[in-house]
């Protein structure tokens, strides 16, 4: 079995295996036809964010290598429950697709008292894109050049210190902190990524947590990078330490997959899966992955399944560690 945490064991079977598909594309032909319309594929946040990056470079990937188009279908907002709502509820067809991920599949179990759907139930899991760190950013100049600043001025500042938050790899990450350091922050919720930049540029806010793929656009002179939530340092962003360098064992990190409502035939999963593991094995696709920061890895369907329900326990104890309070 792989594990999409550690790939170096499994690599070369991951390759080999993917090979043996592209060698063998008429595996798609047998059974029932599939798919035999468009194919949606909601994506659970507003443009410009992480998820929406990797849905419209896996679309066109997809898009190229089966007879219907893909359409992407934003579904913002609840932090990706109205868009993990809609395939729920989506005719088990082997039509529609999610977009998920850490906040979907993971984190919303225990940042929501009462969740519209069971992410341990309601989906069929497919595959995992790979992962990727969140970067803490402010603004050129600010006098918040690291998170042991931010600490210090917290101290100095009881509540004076604000941060923005979209999601649950940008809302845990702050409060991780506040709750290690034991100090006071101000949190203020956002709907999507592209209003905490604009507001952190502008000095309405002080620092966020950014997704690396949300947070790379940015980074060309509108924000300053300050830490990253990766154990070890970020290898897209060299110099710009660990928030672990400053509390010792922190790490948040988020990933990016594809699920599909509960009941959707094995056959239509497995031929899905490969075709996401033959995405991640695309050099083109891959680089561009890898140059917005996220480490590509692969699996199989029941890997990924088995990697989301673990995933579920690690957020479960960084939203308690956090101490935050289930909405």
């Amino acid at each position: 079995m792989t594990d999409p945490r550690n790939p170096r064991r499994n690599a070369l079977l991951s390759i080999a295996a993917s090979a043996t598909w592209m060698l063998h594309p008429r595996v798609f032909a047998q059974g029932p036809a599939w798919p035999d319309k468009p194919i949606r594929l909601v994506v659970p946040s507003a443009t410009g964010g992480a998820a929406d990056f990797v849905g419209r470079t896996f679309g066109r990937f997809l898009e190229q290598r089966i007879s219907q188009p893909v359409i992407i279908e934003n579904k913002p907002g609840a932090g990706g429950i109205i868009g993990a709502e809609t395939v729920k509820n989506a005719a088990p067809d082997g039509s529609t697709f999610l977009l998920s991920g850490s906040s979907t599949q993971a984190a919303n179990a225990s940042l929501y008292r009462k969740l519209p759907y069971d992410p341990a139930k309601d989906f069929a899991e497919i595959g995992i894109f790979g992962l990727f760190p969140n970067i803490a950013v402010v603004k050129p100049g600010s006098p918040l050049t690291s998170i042991e600043e931010i600490i210090r001025q917290a101290r100095v500042r009881p509540n004076g210190v604000t941060y923005g938050y979209y999601s649950s790899s940008s809302q845990v990450p702050p409060a991780l902190i506040q709750s290690r350091a034991q100090v006071e922050l101000v949190g203020a919720s956002y709907k999507n990524i592209t209003q905490i930049i604009t507001d952190i540029a502008a000095g309405v806010i002080d620092f966020a947590f950014l997704d690396a793929l949300s947070a790379a656009p940015a980074l060309s002179g509108l924000l300053t990078p300050i830490a990253v939530t990766s154990p070890d340092p970020f290898p897209n962003l060299p110099g710009v330490p660990t928030v672990s360098r400053t509390l010792p064992g922190f790490e948040v990190q988020s990933w990016l997959g594809l699920s599909a409502p509960a009941a959707t035939p094995a056959g239509i999963v497995d031929r899905m899966n490969a075709f996401v593991r033959a995405a991640t094995l695309d050099a083109t696709l891959q680089a561009a992955l890898l140059k917005q920061g996220m480490t590509v890895r692969q699996s199989t369907a029941a890997e990924h399944s088995a990697f989301a329900a673990a995933e579920r326990e690690r957020w479960a104890e960084w939203v308690r560690l956090a101490k935050i309070t289930p909405q």
